[in-house]
């Protein structure tokens, strides 16, 4: 075994890297004497760290519990106690979490005198959170700092930091960022903690950032036994801040390295990695290997091409029902993995429909959501403002200045007048106490008025769209800018599919009828809570899990890889995506079915989407087409699928016209070169370079916060500031 030295492993995935790492500690213990003291393993998780302590206890008999085990965090607080006062801090500070780290925020914008609409908390957190990942430090930032809004952002920064330190407090990236400032400034206490920590092994090295980075470069640099486990095709966090050139570049920083592969799959069949190789074989970056197993060949991967989005849900789970009926599973081997939180609202609404228990993972269910329960109590309330919950809930959502004070005389008033709340809203002049309030009471109920007097001749879905437009509900996520804030608002979309696919099908379409529906369907108390059930998640939440069978839906160009990665030139997003693809494939250990729809409902529009590239990058011999086996109607119409033919759906192309992709070029654009505009998902840039090409134009412009970008203009959809 190899033990002295810069060691990488490129564990492929079901390899049993954990395996690997819990018996190299225990062979440096009992072969090679090394003292149990002197190990440090780092996990991401406690949950890992804690199952990496049992195995480690269950293989070694002496001096196990001396093992360091922790997580990045952990370390970092442990180190800090004992010395952060060597850095101008006291030994017992505080540990902000994000609550904590959000409130700091407010009272830092309401000192810079920085309207909160326009200056977002959370978004403001996370560009900071995003410099200490990469370890730049305030005055660094304030130095870099070209356009304005970034000198902004570099204020508040500043004065973040400085109102941490009056508080003796540290935020979770302080943690590490703090480590690392104290081995800089100390080298007597980095010397110590090297020679303590002469032998040190990092999991899933493909997912540390730039600062952890760092905190494990300088504990090395002494002894240089580190070894890191991890896949770089597994890199799937960097919009966390993981940085894959770190696995990527390891023999660059060590160039003694050794470098094992572990290559051998003990989870899945031959066909489940082939398929999986030959998809991430079209990443550039990363390090080559191919996986194998001694398992059986097993089934072809199994792909399904639907009319639409029901037809797909329908489909999967009438499958599952019928594996379990017939095959003797279990509704656990199964999950339903797929891109984004949002796609989870037609299966849930199917298994209640069959009664088949069913589980979440990583989000909450659909109509359970906080955005989605805001939106809904809005329309409750203008169906029926009786319910004083539903008004309750959305006096003050999105924030309009009526503080828990006023709502509180305002139920006070409804108590002694025996009225609802609503009502009691309206003798607003008559409440004692309500003040400066009242004004924006009034602004509440009249839109609420205005409203009601509107629903007998709007749709359901128009009066939706109103009330997003007009209480600016979308708007304040949009200004966030987090990857929590964009997932709302994909989640804001399906509402509107919903409410259209209700208009669709209803005889009579009326707000109280919808209303209804989502009521039957949100009744979740029917499914029993136990062990038994299908496991539904984002592909990112599946990481690290297996599962007998496995789905993935909505593999279409546009939702995954999504729009703006096939849109937005960049290849490294959409290498992100192809590794994510390779994740959903690996978790598979028996088949594996892929499932996408020609037409589907976004933003309560229909979209005609192209099959996934990462679907066609499978080879033919692979793939079980099904040609009789979903359904009794005839194709006719052939696809390309991965250099074959795939068999489609008949079709008439007077009703069905692909229109994905399709170019339209604008007689001539709003903005030219030196203008400043703003993408949706790029944000502000300025505008370096436009080129008239043949369908369209190719527009260049340098974002401030991701860079220069290449885009075809009738894509990009740039608005003139």
């Amino acid at each position: 075994m190899y033990t002295e030295g810069p060691l990488l492993i490129l564990a492929g995935a079901g390899s049993g890297k954990t395996r690997v790492l819990t018996h190299r500690i225990a062979y440096l213990i009992e072969e090679k004497e090394v003292k149990p003291w002197n190990i440090m393993a780092i996990t991401f998780t406690n949950k890992a760290a804690k199952e990496m302590r049992e195995r480690v206890n269950a293989i070694v008999d002496f001096g196990a519990e001396s093992v360091w085990v922790s997580t990045f965090h952990s370390s970092c607080v442990r180190i800090l106690r004992r010395y952060i006062d060597r850095i101008g801090y006291e030994n017992n500070f505080t540990i902000y979490d994000t609550e904590d780290s959000k409130s700091v925020m407010k009272e830092v914008l309401r000192r810079l005198d920085l309207d909160p609409k326009v200056y977002k908390d959370r978004a403001m957190l996370a560009k900071i959170s995003s410099a200490k990942n990469e370890l730049i430090l305030p005055e660094e930032y304030e130095r870099n700092a070209a356009r304005w809004e970034e000198k902004k952002v570099a204020q508040v920064y500043h004065e973040y930091q400085a109102q941490l330190r009056k508080n003796n407090a540290l935020d979770f990236d302080d943690l590490l960022v703090r480590t690392v400032e104290l081995f800089r400034a100390e080298p007597e206490v980095l010397d110590f903690y090297q020679e303590r920590f002469r032998y040190i092994m990092i999991d899933e090295y493909q997912d540390t950032n730039t600062v952890q980075f760092e905190f494990v470069r300088l504990l090395a640099s002494k002894y240089k036994n580190l070894c890191v486990v991890g896949d770089d095709d597994q890199s799937i966090y960097k919009f966390r801040g993981a940085n894959i050139g770190n696995i990527l570049g390891f023999e660059r920083v060590f160039p003694e390295a050794k470098v094992i592969k572990l290559e051998q799959n003990y989870r899945s069949t031959q066909n489940i990695l082939n398929s999986a190789n030959e998809v991430i074989s079209n990443n550039q970056g990363r390090k080559a290997k191919r996986l194998w197993t001694e398992n059986e060949t097993g089934e072809l991967i199994h792909f399904r091409q639907f009319q639409n989005g029901f037809e797909e849900a329908e489909f999967i789970v009438g499958d599952i029902s019928k594996k379990v009926r017939t095959e003797g599973c279990q509704y656990k081997d199964f999950a339903i993995l797929y891109r984004t939180n949002a796609q989870s609202r037609l299966f849930e609404e199917k298994f209640l429909i069959a009664n088949i228990p069913y589980k979440l993972v990583g989000g909450v269910n659909f109509y359970a959501r906080k955005e989605i329960k805001d939106l809904l109590a809005y329309l409750k309330t203008v169906d029926n403002a009786l319910d004083d919950l539903a008004v309750q809930r959305i006096i003050n959502v999105p924030r309009r200045g009526i503080g828990a004070a006023t709502i509180s005389r305002v139920e006070e008033h409804a108590r002694e007048q025996g009225i609802n709340f609503y009502d009691a809203l309206l003798e607003a002049d008559y409440i004692p106490g309500v003040g400066r309030s009242l004004a924006k009471i009034k602004a509440f109920t009249l839109f609420i008025q205005s409203l009601r007097s509107q629903e007998g001749y709007l749709g359901v879905k128009e009066l939706l769209e109103k009330i997003i437009e007009e209480t600016g509900y979308v708007k304040e996520l949009e200004a966030e800018d987090t990857e929590e804030a964009r997932g709302r608002i994909e989640n804001i979309d399906e509402l509107l599919s919903k409410v259209a696919d209700y208009e669709e099908s209803a005889e009579q379409s009326t707000l109280s009828g919808f209303l209804q529906e989502v009521a039957l369907v949100a009744d979740i108390d029917s499914v029993e809570e136990g062990s038994d059930y299908v496991l539904m998640m984002t592909l990112h939440s599946a990481k690290g899990l297996e599962f007998d069978h496995v789905y993935m839906a909505g593999m279409e160009d546009g939702i995954f890889p999504s729009y703006l990665t096939i849109t937005g030139g960049d290849s490294s997003e959409l290498e992100e995506e192809r590794r994510l693809c390779y994740v959903g494939i690996t978790r598979a250990r028996k088949s594996l079915t892929m499932t996408s729809a020609m037409q589907r409902m976004i933003r309560g529009e229909t979209q005609y989407n192209k099959t996934s590239r990462f679907v066609r990058e499978i080879p033919r011999e692979l793939v079980d087409l099904g040609r009789d086996a979903i359904t009794a109607r005839n194709y006719s119409k052939p696809s390309t699928f991965g250099g074959a033919e795939l068999p489609g759906r008949a079709y008439s192309a007077a009703t069905f016209k692909p229109r994905e992709f399709t170019v339209k070029k604008a007689e001539s654009l709003e903005y030219g070169v030196g203008d400043t505009v703003r993408h949706m998902k790029f944000g502000v840039g300025e505008v370096q370079d436009i080129t008239e090409g043949g369908k369209d134009y190719e527009v260049t412009v340098d974002f401030e916060r991701v860079g220069v970008k290449r885009m075809f203009a009738s894509f990009a959809k740039l608005k003139k500031l």
